[in-house]
């Protein structure tokens, strides 16, 4: 598609939003209300998120209808799912009006800001950018800053500051990340995940190595040195490459001597380049969130962020919205919710789990997509067994039609053959009923998926 607009914080424009009401649209439209844009935009339904965008004096239309495109409008944003067929879709083209999918959009965005760090990797893209959110918050370093979670610090999953430091998530499904245009990169792991996108692991790669190569010759590259073969993604860029590693110490950042305390998280003697630089202290949970702060680390100090700034950011962050988060307790049980829907996710969060003194594991898992259930069948199952119960309910489809051919009850039959104490049920109401009758004094209760898996929990405790 011929990008027939650009962005300018200069000069502000009308823009209309289709599918406002998304975390990610909705933090676009709050930053260019701030800059002076007239923003409108819609939704299917009234939302927390619409309602406070309509406290911005954005104006929301629900449902969506051709008249909801006023005459004045000089763009019209849009997220991938849209299909040309929706009807405000067609009235922006019918008006020969200017159009921007939202990948596009950031990509523009990002231009108008010096440095633009960009964070990528298959799992812990939000803990890391919350991370360098805090980083650069308490150095007062005045980030604008757009992530996929509700942090406490931001009042929300958006931050206007000023023009000086953009930091966000860089998700690769469709490629979307090929559109942006950063000036510091993080790639944190590349693993086989969107199947229903990608081709294989090797597709993915390739997009990772592309997604590389858009930095400019004075830019950085951060890459986890684990990475199965690492060197194929950066070799030979202009760019700056630095590198980090919780495993290999001739990596440019490496954590050494890592202890965890009681609730699990991790604190570790940070090497810099083979000096030894201080014993950073995190506060939230996990040997996947060690390496993960290595990467927030890297990237800060890289931009002349002073170690103790960065020491005092890290230590300030206790976990976003919906990882590892611990919601309340019920009758003695610790009710925990997390947003893993991936084996590595799944299986880092049940290790960090098993670090509490809990008599005994619940984990309620709902999986996401028939494509991953399908490509991960046996990986999901393996996973899990790290719990121990599970609670396995029906597929959450997403964006997906069901094939058929795949169900949670494939799933709840791995489980049982590598001998799991394992449940299928549909129904929301009775696994409730069911982990009341079950689950004791002492136990954890982790509800598990990127659906509506956490509702049970919420209910659970009267949210």
């Amino acid at each position: 598609m011929i990008i027939m607009y650009q962005i300018d914080f200069n000069k502000p424009a009308n823009i209309h939003f289709i599918g406002i009401g998304g975390i990610s649209m909705s933090g676009l439209a709050e930053l260019l209300c701030s800059k002076g844009f007239r923003i409108t935009g819609s939704d299917s339904h009234e939302s927390d998120i619409t309602d406070h965008l309509e406290t911005l004096g954005i104006k929301i239309y629900y449902g969506q209808r051709p008249e909801n495109i006023a005459e004045d409008t000089d763009l019209v944003v849009y997220t991938a799912a849209i299909s040309p067929d929706n009807p405000e879709y067609m009235e922006a083209v019918n008006k020969k009006i200017p159009m921007l999918v939202r990948a596009d959009m950031i990509g523009q965005i990002m231009k108008n800001y010096q440095n633009a760090i960009a964070v990528a990797g298959t799992h812990g893209k939000t803990t890391t950018t919350s991370l360098l959110t805090h980083i650069y918050v308490d150095a007062d370093l005045d980030p604008t800053v757009s992530v996929g979670a509700t942090l406490d610090i931001l009042h929300g999953n958006v931050r206007v500051g000023g023009s000086k430091y953009w930091i966000m998530e860089a998700c690769e499904y469709t490629n979307s990340f090929l559109s942006f245009n950063p000036t510091v990169s993080i790639i944190l792991n590349i693993e086989e995940d969107h199947l229903d996108f990608f081709k294989d692991i090797n597709d993915i790669r390739h997009s990772f190595r592309l997604f590389a190569e858009k930095l400019p010759a004075d830019g950085i590259l951060i890459i986890n040195k684990d990475i199965d073969n690492y060197e194929e993604i950066c070799q030979g860029l202009p760019c700056k490459v630095v590198t980090y590693s919780s495993k290999d110490s001739s990596a440019d950042y490496y954590s050494a001597d890592i202890t965890y305390n009681e609730r699990g998280c991790g604190s570790y003697y940070l090497y810099v380049r083979g000096e030894k630089k201080g014993h950073p202290s995190l506060n939230i949970i996990g040997e996947h969130n060690v390496s993960n702060s290595l990467a927030a680390i890297a990237a800060a100090y890289e931009q002349g962020v002073s170690l103790d700034n960065i020491k005092l950011g890290l230590k300030s962050f206790h976990g976003a919205d919906r990882r590892f988060q611990i919601k309340g307790e019920l009758a003695g049980i610790t009710i925990v919710d997390d947003y893993a829907h991936h084996p590595s996710e799944i299986a880092a969060t049940l290790k960090s789990a098993a670090t509490f003194p809990n008599k005994s594991v619940w984990c309620v898992f709902q999986p996401h997509t028939y494509t991953r259930t399908r490509a991960f069948l046996k990986e999901f199952a393996a996973s899990l067994s790290l719990a121990d119960h599970v609670i396995v309910t029906d597929i959450y489809a997403a964006r997906e039609k069901d094939p058929g051919d795949i169900s949670s009850k494939d799933l709840y039959n791995e489980m049982v053959k590598l001998g799991v104490d394992c449940y299928y049920i549909s129904d929301f109401e009775e696994i409730k009923n069911f982990i009341l009758t079950n689950c004791v004094n002492g136990d954890m209760l982790i509800t598990m998926g990127a659906g509506d898996v956490v509702t049970i929990g919420d209910d659970l405790l009267g949210y």
